[in-house]
């Protein structure tokens, strides 16, 4: 799995790994197969699980607490999950909450900063896998449930106000149609890069020490040209 690549683990880890969101099990078996660690899943139901060794705790991750003791899993997986929910702040506090000190968590969601979702953006108002959702109809949610489009930026501004440590985004791979807009596009947006980097640190003020990097990497290569975003982060010792 990409998510677990991406957290360039070079052994295996002790303990118990916590799979947020585990839908059909694929995940939960690479965390077995990679690393050897015990497993426990949630989600919203059980019924998508094909893994039958597998149990799945059924949790309302908009409305309640993870039903886990501080500091029980030294992994965290969550992938493919926060676009669908309303409090994803939450949620990640609750993830740092079950994370053990020195714990690992890797969280998904579409990378809606590549530049084919931003030209989407640009000519329609939405991002690429998101689009117009009914009222009063939650089983009709469009496409694919999600409802909360997240940037990295915003995303690692939250795990570090929750606690998180050593940040690191990737992508799973490139997307070929961005190729050409960004080849297209790459010096009028770093000359717009370099005007909006100049005004919010010196006029408003709003890139510091502690954002700059965050700020940074949403124009970096990785972002304008990777399908899915995959952050990584570590709770402090």
């Amino acid at each position: 799995m990409a998510a677990i690549a991406a957290a360039n683990i070079q052994s295996p880890l002790p303990g118990e790994a916590l799979d947020i969101g585990s839908g059909k099990g694929e995940l939960i078996g690479a965390i077995r197969a990679r690393f050897g660690l015990r497993t426990t899943a949630c989600d919203y139901t059980d019924t998508l699980m094909n893994d039958s060794t597998q149990r799945v705790d059924i949790v309302d991750l908009n409305a309640g607490k993870l039903p886990y003791s501080d500091g029980r899993f030294c992994l965290v997986t969550c992938v493919e999950t926060i676009e669908h929910l309303e409090q994803t702040r939450f949620l990640l506090r609750e993830i740092h909450r079950v994370l053990e000190p020195g714990g690992l968590a890797i969280i998904t969601t579409p990378n809606i900063l590549n530049l084919r979702s931003r030209l989407r953006y640009l000519m329609t108002g939405f991002f690429n896998l998101f689009g117009p959702l009914p009222i009063g109809d939650r089983r009709v949610y469009n496409p694919g449930g999600h409802i909360n489009p997240i940037n990295y930026f915003y995303l690692g501004h939250a795990l570090r106000e929750t606690g998180f440590v050593d940040l690191r985004p990737s992508v799973d791979h490139y997307q070929r149609r961005s190729w050409l807009p960004f080849v297209i596009l790459f010096l009028p947006m770093k000359v717009a890069r370099l005007f909006f980097w100049q005004r919010e640190k010196n006029k408003f003020r709003t890139i510091t020490p502690e954002n700059r990097d965050l700020v940074a990497a949403i124009n970096s290569r990785d972002l304008l040209l990777g399908r899915t975003l995959i952050t990584c982060a570590r709770k402090p010792m």
